[in-house]
């Protein structure tokens, strides 16, 4: 690092030859300037490896983030249609994290969210793949515009002649939570 430093800082310096040898150094005054400068290098370096660093860091973060929000949404809903049950899960676990507030609820409804997680709970073959699509409708469940359209879907059916599960009682609890918003749906309707 210090022979790199020692370069650096005569091609950056350009100390003039005459004025050089024009002066008469002592070795202790030299070994001090030649010192000096290195440090001088070095801090330069440094800085020019933290510029570089951050530029890095800019760049990669520039082109990431665009696929962050939306697009990774989209994203979700598209694995609900692929058919490898593992890819369905993963989708319908992304889409229950960003059922947030109303608004990305209703967002994941007009991108065919909740459509999907309808048919990927009825297509099911196993446990997991109905927790993760019960998990994703009861998520986006407490948005009445969203119930209102997984209703509308038929959703109440899709959910009753969904099996029970011996081995994991989370099924049962999303099937009530979802059946009982669909309920609560209904009185506020007839009132």
């Amino acid at each position: 690092m210090r022979k790199l430093a020692v370069h650096l800082s005569t091609y950056l310096c350009r100390r003039k030859l005459g004025n050089v040898q024009s002066r008469n150094f002592s070795s202790s005054t030299y070994g001090k300037d030649e010192r000096s400068i290195e440090e001088e290098a070095e801090r330069k370096i440094g800085w020019l490896l933290k510029l570089i660093f951050a530029g890095t860091g800019t760049f990669v973060a520039y082109q990431f983030l665009p696929y962050m929000g939306d697009n990774v949404m989209q994203q979700s809903v598209s694995l609900l249609q692929v058919k490898d049950p593992y890819f369905k899960r993963m989708g319908a676990s992304r889409l229950s994290r960003f059922a947030k507030d109303d608004e990305r609820r209703m967002k994941i409804v007009e991108m065919g969210g909740a459509e999907k997680l309808l048919n990927m709970l009825r297509d099911a073959k196993d446990d997991r793949t109905r927790k993760e699509a019960l998990k994703a409708l009861d998520a986006l469940s407490p948005s009445d515009e969203a119930v209102g359209f997984l209703h509308r879907a038929g959703a109440i059916s899709v959910i009753r002649s969904t099996p029970d599960s011996s081995e994991d009682a989370e099924i049962e609890k999303y099937k009530l939570s979802l059946l009982s918003r669909f309920q609560d749906l209904k009185c506020d309707t007839a009132s």
